[in-house]
């Protein structure tokens, strides 16, 4: 797999002084509409784009920032504590993008992901109806045609349907006879051809991740990502969403958090009750934190081996989201219980409050993820593909 990646320069806190700016000048003024209206971010993610935070881990020649994992997880946070749904449109995007860049090709890499700093954005669509929260499997397979191939299935939740410029769409490939036979490509979704759901959501209202339908979708056989069958190396390698999402959820903890501290410091704080559970809050986070940055460091010194990802590594991440979301609605509880009737009114706590449920369910979902690591702990065989469990 080609690496991009290098230490971070600029600096993790010149870093921060720079993505604030565009969170304080555009996507937290934008994070109350994007959520009453159920707007989806544009503008957020074209100012994103065009200051090169969408090419975050891509490498300056096709316009990216290489940075590392130390400042792509800043990033996803400092969104994330002002617009969660903004955190995970970006996670999406940055996940396609590597797909494309560590499988692909120099000429899809110049077609697809140099337009990112313009402000385009991609996002990945896995998940199918028929397996459930095991997003990594589909039923769904590719056609052959003169020239390429033709896609006609659904995917279940695609974030930025209807919005994105490109999905990344995994499928089994056309002779595939096992669920581990699975083929990438890259869609133009503004063609026709293309219908999209919508999204009415309890929160993130603004990720619009409904379903896609891919009718009779014509794929140059140019846009299949690596070869046939390099779908089973990219779901067992691919680590920039998971690891987004629990930075995401990591940012909406401290998003939430932020707001209950403001306002216990104007009128419950004089409470003893209050400051022990606004201290009970705080270490969770700090917590979070430090584990969020030995992840970081992990996959920074994973990503230079070029090594597969270990299995361990992957466990790593499936428990670092878990314990994100989990902690995120903890803190909201926490808020709540400070703030009062205060923090149930219409606003960025109630907002947040809500935007913290879908961690939990967003895949893998806590519990299947919790399946999985207690397989590695007793030393039951945690292969993501039936076929490999059945042997």
């Amino acid at each position: 797999m080609t690496t991009a990646i290098k230490e971070a320069k600029p600096s993790l806190e010149e870093v921060k002084v720079q993505i604030s700016k565009i969170i304080d000048q555009v996507i937290r003024p934008n994070a109350d509409r994007i959520d009453r209206e159920g707007e989806f971010p544009s503008e957020n993610l074209k100012a994103l784009g065009e200051a090169g935070w969408n090419s975050i881990l891509l490498p300056e020649e096709l316009g990216g920032l290489a940075l590392d994992y130390h400042a792509y997880g800043l990033v996803v946070r400092e969104i994330a504590k002002a617009c969660p749904s903004t955190a995970l449109v970006y996670t999406m995007n940055i996940g396609a993008s590597l797909i494309i860049y560590g499988y692909g090709n120099e000429d899809q890499w110049h077609r697809w992901l140099k337009p990112l700093r313009e402000g385009k954005i991609g996002t990945i669509a896995n998940s199918e109806r028929a397996t459930g929260g095991q997003h990594w499997l589909s039923e769904s397979r590719a056609q052959y045609t003169d020239g390429g191939y033709l896609l006609n299935f659904e995917k279940s939740f695609a974030t930025s349907s209807g919005y994105a410029d490109f999905y990344v769409v995994q499928t089994r490939s056309p002779k595939s006879e096992v669920y581990s036979d699975l083929s990438y490509f890259i869609v133009n979704a503004k063609q026709d051809g293309i219908e999209t759901g919508t999204w009415d959501a309890l929160g993130v209202r603004g990720n619009h991740s409904s379903p896609i339908r891919l009718n009779n979708i014509f794929v140059d056989e140019r846009d299949l990502i690596g070869e046939e069958g390099t779908g089973k190396r990219i779901v067992e390698n691919s680590n920039a969403y998971i690891f987004g999402l629990g930075g995401a959820w990591t940012g909406t903890a401290i998003g939430i958090f932020n707001e209950a501290a403001a306002f216990a410091a104007k009128a419950s704080g004089k409470h003893q009750i209050v400051r022990n559970q606004l201290a009970s809050a705080k270490i969770l986070i700090d917590s979070l934190c430090a584990w969020q940055n030995d992840v970081a460091s992990k996959l920074n010194e994973w990503y230079q081996s070029g090594r597969p990802l270990p299995d361990k590594l992957r466990t790593t991440l499936y428990e670092f989201k878990v314990h994100a979301s989990e902690t995120a609605n903890q803190v909201a509880q926490i808020s709540m219980d400070v703030a009062g009737g205060f923090g149930y009114k219409k606003g960025a706590l109630e907002r947040l409050y809500r935007d913290s449920r879908a961690g939990i369910v967003m895949g893998p979902s806590n519990n299947l993820a919790r399946e999985l690591i207690g397989k590695q702990i007793v030393g039951i065989d945690t292969s993501l593909w039936p076929e490999e469990n059945e042997q």
